[in-house]
């Protein structure tokens, strides 16, 4: 059975994409950063489908300790499927933002990608096969005011993402983004009212988790094995 890892995988987006990939056969490991309870709640979910998962807890922005996190997952060999969904908002526009703001935003999107997905590259490589998708942003996209810290760390992954598909290509694997728009769930619906969404979205609402999981889900198969470098957006015709 192969493994996939999914940070970030305790939130809206993030449990429906482990459901997702649990329902297509794969053990997921449930990442969330402090509050490993609710990873263990979508562990409970998916168990009681009749699928495999585990959980675990680490700051991906902890360059140590997600090395750790990951080595202990590689000991049980290696991890093929790599979603890089974890990601934080704080918001301001530029010239009231602090220091602090940025980085611990580039922290968590740019170089949590980095520290979760360099020290799995080689075993998976091993097995010549492998699914990396990064979740980004249709700020990253579009931009947005207020998020100049946010869209600079989810446009980082777009050329991450290049680069890393011509790396592993010829391995067998595969290195996607999906930039979603607006999707339903409680960041979305305490920025985005629901006549603002309608104003925003030309399919007039709000994309859905299982929606944004479903293309993961895809991207994932053995079917998408020559869909490699892409930045994919799901928005509703947002960009």
């Amino acid at each position: 059975m192969k493994r996939a890892l999914v940070t970030g995988g305790s939130g809206d987006i993030g449990g429906a994409i482990c459901r997702r990939l649990a329902a297509e056969g794969l053990h997921v490991v449930v990442h969330a950063n402090a509050n490993r309870a609710r990873a263990e709640a979508v562990v409970a979910e998916i168990v009681a489908s009749g699928g495999s998962a585990e959980a675990v807890a680490f700051d991906v922005a902890d360059g140590e300790a997600t090395r750790a996190a990951v080595e202990a997952l590689l000991a049980a060999g290696p991890v093929q499927v790599v979603v890089n969904n974890a990601g934080i908002h704080d918001d301001a526009p530029m010239a009231g933002m602090t220091e602090a703001q940025w980085k611990r935003v580039v922290d968590v999107s740019l170089h949590g990608f980095f520290h979760v997905t360099q020290p799995l590259l080689l075993p998976m490589a091993r097995t010549r096969w492998g699914r990396i998708v990064s979740v980004s942003s249709v700020a990253a996209v579009l931009g947005n005011r207020g998020q100049a810290n946010y869209a600079a760390a989810k446009a980082a992954l777009h050329g991450a993402t290049k680069s890393l598909a011509r790396e592993m290509g010829s391995r067998g694997i595969t290195v996607n983004v999906i930039a979603p728009g607006v999707i339903a769930g409680a960041m979305a619906e305490s920025a985005f009212p629901e006549d603002r969404v309608k104003q925003l979205v030309p399919a007039g609402r709000a994309g859905t988790p299982e929606e944004v999981a479903a293309l993961v889900g895809f991207l994932c198969s053995e079917a998408a094995g020559y869909v490699n470098g892409q930045v994919i957006g799901i928005d509703g015709g947002m960009s």
